[in-house]
């Protein structure tokens, strides 16, 4: 009997199928099957690519630091809680996909928009450097410089700005934002309630889908924090499929920052220590004089009383202040 040669399409055919019948298999030659948590996958771990630094809390997802350049602004997210594993901020929601978990943006700034989702051409802010700073167990820095630049126009400043993700134990750990920003061109800022340092909050733990939005002075929801002066603020509920897991976020803003802690808040989500909601007249910054401003970001489980947020930002004050 002749013997029938296997064409090329019968070939690749049967070479599939292999690969398919082949991933069913434990991969006992070609891949380590580690029984035991990877070695140095415990504590705090980083890794840079591309343009963002992904953070691991003992091998599972803490948060993420997005600073591609070909983006609006740089951003966290997520940002996980320590019993859920799930973010605390949201990406892309409805009312405003444009807030993207904790950022730093502003309009108008000198007729520009460096806030809304709505092209480069009106406003961006360019990540120009990215690295990873000191490295430890517990901690580690992430350094990023940006240049605010807008299509025909000239660049209003640029920034420097450190970050230190620390886990503070076992039910909180926090950012801590250390920003320094140069004015290029004389800076001219009208009322806006698009401003500065901000979060976007998952909606769980946001009022309007049955979360908490309180502030250091006990206000409650929006009706009691906006426009009020406080240390901090923040949101925190039963997280959804999880009711039996409370958790939160809150923003810290330092006493050295160049202008009152006054606070945007919204019960939809979005929060942001800015004043400039609130003018009376347009705040203004001269050409090659700089400002620096400190936040503190704290991801908690529980309440926080519970939390004891009240005890991790006096503890934040003592480390920061001159």
């Amino acid at each position: 009997m002749q013997k029938k040669t296997m064409n090329r399409r019968a070939a690749i055919k049967l070479s599939m199928a292999a690969g398919v019948v082949a991933a069913t298999f434990p991969h006992k030659v070609w891949a380590k099957d580690y029984k035991k948590p990877v070695p140095g996958s415990e504590g705090l771990t980083s890794y840079l690519k591309d343009g963002e630094v992904q953070l691991r809390w003992n091998n599972m997802p803490l948060t993420a630091y997005r600073a591609k350049s070909s983006q609006k602004y740089p951003y966290f997210y997520p940002l996980n809680g320590l019993a859920s594993g799930t973010s605390v901020t949201t990406e892309s929601s409805l009312p405003y996909p444009h807030h993207r978990g904790l950022w730093l943006g502003c309009q108008p700034l000198n007729d520009g928009d460096y806030w809304a989702d709505n092209g480069l051409e009106s406003g961006q802010i360019r990540s120009e450097l990215l690295e990873l700073g000191t490295i430890d167990k517990d901690s580690t820095e992430i350094l990023n410089n940006c240049k605010w630049v807008r299509k025909d126009a000239p660049s209003p400043w640029s920034d420097e700005r450190k970050f230190t993700v620390s886990i503070i134990n076992n039910n909180v750990w926090v950012i801590d934002a250390e920003i320094k920003l140069t004015a290029s061109e004389d800076i001219k800022i009208d009322s806006a309630k698009h401003s500065f340092f901000a979060i976007r909050a998952a909606s769980d733990i946001s009022p309007n889908y049955g979360g908490i939005l309180m502030n250091s002075e006990g206000g409650i929801g929006a009706e009691g924090t906006l426009g009020k002066e406080a240390k901090w603020c923040g949101y925190h509920g039963q997280r959804a499929g999880n009711p039996d897991v409370v958790e939160g976020i809150v923003v810290m803003t330092h006493p050295d920052n160049p202008w009152k802690s006054t606070w945007l808040t919204r019960d939809y989500g979005h929060l942001s220590p800015s004043p400039f909601y609130f003018l009376d007249e347009p705040w203004k910054l001269s050409k090659g004089k700089s400002i620096n401003l400190k936040y503190r970001v704290a991801i908690h489980v529980g309440t926080p009383k519970e939390a004891d947020i009240n005890g991790i930002y006096d503890q934040w004050l003592k480390s920061t202040s001159k």
